[in-house]
């Protein structure tokens, strides 16, 4: 009888065959065998508590309905790995199942763009504590059944990792692990196509070494240097990286940077099709070694652009398990700025099916800026201009808008096209900051009832919902980055606060109406199969431009979501909804206000019912 590892290798050797012969290495069949033997390996290697979890972890377990996630930076949650484990009562108390802990491994010294310039891929950051902390903390999470999932950056390295050390030092073998070009020949080549990441602190895309005498590739920033993944030799290391980290408990890698992998002439090296050649090699060789194991795409793309990083066509189900939903987040903070939802429904209705065994993560806010991906088309659908929308977001969310509730600021202002990013913290752009500036209590309770609206939209739009760090206590922007040298230059970790570190709740009254309601939220979603991933999704407008119903259908039934983006109630037609409803909110256990054919649907409402 074939062991469990040759099982797998027939199951998943030939999708790495396959990937191999689309990247074009000259050798394949020698790639193919080393690939093998690093897998064989980390098998080898892998415990047997960790192989028994392989076989007893659900697959679907990211797409029930019952998964609801966590998002944190180790040190501003709990100081360190040990003291994580210390808030794991915490985490279950607000029905967590999924924890994604900021980028951990070992960053480069000073500053580091948030811990994303990887100085070693096999060290815990040692201000945070080691590898041997991170496979206990795992442990303990998996014991109160709780995921771990953490960042692997693809795109590039720290200029101090070894491997750009070695090469410039003059190893040959290392610096055909980069982009190294002698003159700004083939750099300005490539730069008539390339955007610009961060136009503001890092212009460009290639920095000069005076070490090597040349110029790298730096996407990002001139200390990260993009790696060359058309040299299967830097295949080979991150796959065993990956290996060693799926050895440590992982649950879930998120792929940062995935969409600049691939570089090619005369495009903007994003979104090639090499890139999901990669992911099929690294999710074959994942299901071989440790098939509990999953991969997250952060791919912050256009809709277009996005469904491919979970699988389309041959890739269909052979790439990431489960990508960001970033259009949902746009969505949100649109429609509640513009008190008009209508744009959502035309925008994500227009999403394709994803592929069996793939979902979205959702989230409301997270670590990085806001950029606004509203599709031209999509604006012009209902007369809109899209340039002037993004404008509109741009400058209410910055707080230049008059009457705007909000307080943000501009990350990244690009001159040539007019973007402008937003960084704030989800209480801070949801009008909270002003709210208790103004000492207002109506406007403080509508900010935590907008807060707990987009949060209601991201637990019951179907995939596997974010919740991130500080949110369920409404901390507001942390301008003490200011302060620090290695972080003023980037306005990011104003939405990056520190978590309270007392004892016990934080106890503020909002914090605590906030925790409540969200814990509610959770404890709602996991009795709603409806709310599995393999649900249908469909968003519908209504004759009020701020009052839109997203249906979810399938297998495990249905559930009707309505939501009010505005601070204005409003009386539906009951004949606009799809099909008559019980009128309870199955959030609340609440009745929900029905007078002869009319709804009732309270500013900033959000209801969950089932059918009558």
């Amino acid at each position: 009888m074939p062991s469990e590892f040759a099982r797998r290798l027939a199951s998943f050797g030939p999708d790495i065959r396959l990937g191999l012969d689309d990247l074009g290495f000259t050798d394949p069949d020698s790639v193919y065998a080393s690939v093998i033997a690093i897998a064989e390996r980390n098998y080898s290697e892998r415990t047997k508590k960790l192989k028994a979890r392989d076989l007893a972890q659900p697959a679907d377990w990211f797409q029930s309905e019952k998964a609801v996630g966590y998002v944190a930076y180790t040190d501003r949650f709990a100081g360190d790995l040990n003291g994580v484990a210390k808030r794991i009562p915490y985490l279950k108390s607000l029905g967590i199942t999924y924890l994604h802990l900021m980028p951990l491994l070992q960053p480069r010294p000073g500053e580091n763009d948030g811990g994303y310039a990887v100085m070693n891929y096999r060290e815990v950051n040692p201000a945070i504590g080691s590898m041997k902390d991170l496979a206990e903390l795992t442990e303990k999470l998996h014991d109160n059944e709780i995921t771990l999932t953490i960042d692997l950056v693809l795109n590039h390295v720290a200029r101090e990792h070894e491997w750009a050390v070695r090469a410039e030092n003059g190893d040959p073998k290392y610096q055909a692990y980069f982009y190294v070009y002698p003159d700004r020949v083939t750099p300005d080549e490539f730069e008539a196509c390339l955007p610009e990441v961060f136009p503001d602190f890092a212009p460009g895309n290639f920095t000069w070494s005076e070490e090597l005498h040349a110029w790298v590739w730096t996407t990002f920033n001139s200390y990260q240097w993009d790696v060359n993944w058309s040299n299967p030799e830097v295949l080979l290391e991150y796959l065993d990286i990956i290996g060693f980290l799926a050895n440590q408990g992982v649950d879930c890698l998120r792929l940062d940077a995935i969409a600049f992998m691939w570089k090619r002439l005369g495009t903007s090296s994003q979104n090639l099709p090499e890139v999901h050649s990669i992911t099929q090699i690294l999710r074959a060789f994942a299901r071989i070694v440790a098939p509990s194991l999953i991969f997250q795409a952060e791919a912050i793309v256009g809709p277009h652009d996005i469904g491919a990083y979970l699988g389309k066509g041959k890739y269909a189900g052979k790439v990431s398990d489960v990508a960001y939903h970033n259009s949902l987040m746009v969505q949100i903070w649109s429609a509640l700025a513009a008190r008009d939802s209508r744009l959502m429904e035309v925008a994500l209705n227009r999403f394709e099916a994803l592929p069996v065994g793939t979902t979205w993560t959702t989230y409301l806010r997270c670590h990085d800026d806001i950029g606004w991906a509203i599709d031209d088309s999509d604006a012009s659908s209902l007369g809109w201009d899209g340039f002037g929308h993004r404008s509109f977001l741009a400058n209410f969310y910055s707080g230049g808008f008059e009457g705007s509730f909000a307080r943000g600021e501009v990350f990244q202002y690009n001159p040539e096209t007019g973007d402008r990013r937003i960084s704030g913290s989800t209480a801070s752009l949801a009008g909270l900051e002003i709210a208790i500036h103004n000492q207002n209590q109506d406007q403080i309770n509508e900010a935590i009832d907008r807060i707990v609206l987009g949060y209601t939209i991201v637990y019951g739009f179907g995939g596997l919902p974010l919740l991130y760090m500080g949110d369920e206590l409404g901390l507001l922007n942390d301008h003490s980055y200011r302060e620090n040298i290695e972080e003023s230059g980037d306005n990011r970790w104003m939405h990056r606060p520190y978590f309270p570190q007392e004892d016990g709740p934080y106890s503020t009254s909002v914090a605590q109406e906030l925790t409540q309601r969200l814990t509610l939220l959770a404890t709602a979603r996991k009795a709603l199969p409806a709310l599995h991933a393999r649900q249908t999704t469909r968003v519908s407008s209504t004759s009020a431009p701020a009052v839109s119903l997203v249906t979810r259908e399938g297998e495990f039934g249905q559930l009707l979501e309505i939501y009010n983006v505005s601070e204005n109630n409003i009386t539906l037609d009951l004949a606009e909804l799809p099909y008559p409803i019980e009128p309870v909110d199955l959030i609340t256990g609440h009745s929900v206000v029905v007078t002869g054919d009319a709804l009732h649907i309270p500013a900033f409402a959000a209801f969950w019912v089932g059918p009558a």
